[in-house]
């Protein structure tokens, strides 16, 4: 089906392009939203009279997009989940979570807005994409930890799963030690062996 887009559609074209998609696209998704015309010569004409007021429409849309994106690009936010001592999370971080802690810093953002390929599945610092307008990306933070001090101690650029392992790790060390000097004492305690 042969379309004219009313404003920039994402690996379709820019305002005024005239362009072939799938017919189900373009009747479910892009009439009804008003993100497209059909092309007939009738379109064509209310669209080449309305060109101005469109593009007038999408410029005003995408500077107010800009606005609430410097607000929002750059900035972090903390979200606290459960997880295990390897740092996988129980459960995951999905474009709704992101979503909600964007609106609740009074920038109202969509689930779909969000662009993240898969769920956070570990705690640490994720950067995440946020489309608030076609042409307007911006880029948060999310700092995923299992609490209010880890997060603090992430955001200072602390590796916390590299900090617990380390730990771990000098534990089995001390131990290890422990029971090797335990184990001298109880070999000097019996004394020589007899086949000696």
């Amino acid at each position: 089906m042969q379309i004219i887009l009313l404003e920039r559609v994402e690996k379709l074209g820019t305002i005024g392009d005239e362009v072939e998609v799938k017919n189900g696209f373009a009747r479910n998704y892009l009439i009804p939203q008003g993100k497209a015309l059909l092309a007939t010569d009738a379109n064509r004409a209310r669209f080449e009279a309305e060109k101005a007021q469109i593009e007038a429409r999408n410029e005003k849309n995408r500077a107010e997009a800009a606005s609430h994106g410097e607000a929002l690009d750059g900035k972090v936010f903390v979200l606290i989940r459960q997880a295990g001592e390897n740092g996988q999370l129980f459960g995951s971080v999905a474009a709704r979570d992101v979503a909600e802690a964007s609106t609740e810093s009074g920038t109202k953002v969509e689930r779909r807005q969000v662009l993240l390929n898969e769920p956070i599945k570990t705690i640490g610092l994720h950067e995440v994409q946020i489309r608030l307008h076609p042409e307007v990306v911006i880029s948060v933070t999310m700092n995923v930890a299992r609490s209010e001090d880890e997060a603090e101690r992430q955001a200072s650029g602390e590796n916390v799963i590299e900090a617990a392992l380390a730990e771990q790790r000098a534990d089995q060390e001390a131990q290890a030690s422990e029971m090797a000097a335990v184990a001298a004492e109880v070999a000097a305690e019996r004394g020589p062996s007899e086949e000696d």
